[in-house]
């Protein structure tokens, strides 16, 4: 049986020191939501939210073949706490996982240089605006394919507005890049940053990146960036973040 639970401290311990600001986001009860073998008495538990499921504490298999009622997509990135957990989502799944490496930053809250931010910032080219998201650029981003996961995880504008924080680049009214909060925790945001195909390698993402550092700092946020790719670590690295090690994720289809 597998049980979403209300009282996460229920089972924090299984997530230990997992420095993960999404499984933050989970035990805070802020967004997404936990899942565990038992109500009372847990020894595995997944922390879910948007596309991603961290998992902990002793391996499931009742854990990993859930799929939690109303998950929109049929793709999933599942992060094992260690091997043993890798095996038991590769072996259930099969040619359906794909292992990845992703790439984790740092958590250094004052490693930003001001200075070199807003020339970042100041440096958009002409003929291109940079805006903070809005209710109009919000339903903008949510309209695009290519956008949507600047925004995805909030249902609505108001929820945006209360816990969300971004920033876009528009050239002849249209978004061509962004950067904003994938997910909120307590002290901080998790950064999703994506730029339209046709306007990649005019330096957009670094603008953008560099705007909402600004912002995070302005309100006290910690602006955390977990890497997709060798790409994304590398512009965390221009925008002054300190690669910390890489890690195994599974990309499940058909999910």
């Amino acid at each position: 049986m597998v049980y979403e639970i209300e009282d996460t401290n229920a089972v924090s311990s299984l997530f230990g020191q997992w420095e993960e600001t999404l499984i933050w986001s989970c035990l805070q009860k802020i967004m997404g939501k936990i899942y565990a073998d038992d109500p009372d008495n847990p020894t595995a538990a997944m922390a879910v939210i948007g596309d991603f499921i961290f998992f902990a504490g002793k391996p499931d298999t009742g854990l990993v073949s859930y799929k939690p009622k109303g998950h929109p997509r049929d793709f999933m990135i599942m992060i094992p706490q260690n091997g043993r957990w890798q095996t038991t989502i590769t072996k259930f799944y099969a040619e359906r996982a794909k292992l990845i490496t992703r790439y984790a930053t740092k958590k250094e809250p004052d490693v930003f240089d001001l200075k070199q931010l807003k020339r970042a910032v100041h440096s958009l080219p002409k003929g291109y605006s940079i805006s903070m998201i809005d209710e109009t650029l919000f339903q903008m981003c949510r309209k695009n394919a290519w956008s949507a996961d600047l925004v995805a995880q909030f249902p609505g504008y108001e929820d945006y507005r209360k816990l969300g924080i971004g920033a876009v680049i528009c050239n002849k009214n249209r978004i061509v890049s962004g950067a904003s909060s994938y997910s909120r925790y307590r002290d901080g945001i998790e950064i999703q940053i994506d730029t339209k195909e046709k306007y990649r390698r005019k330096g957009l993402a670094y603008i953008c990146g560099a705007k909402l550092i600004l912002e995070c700092l302005k309100r006290n946020l910690y602006p955390s960036w977990d890497a997709q790719n060798k790409a994304s670590i590398g512009l965390a690295e221009k925008l002054g973040y300190h690669y910390s090690h890489a890690y195994t994720a599974v990309e499940i289809q058909d999910f």
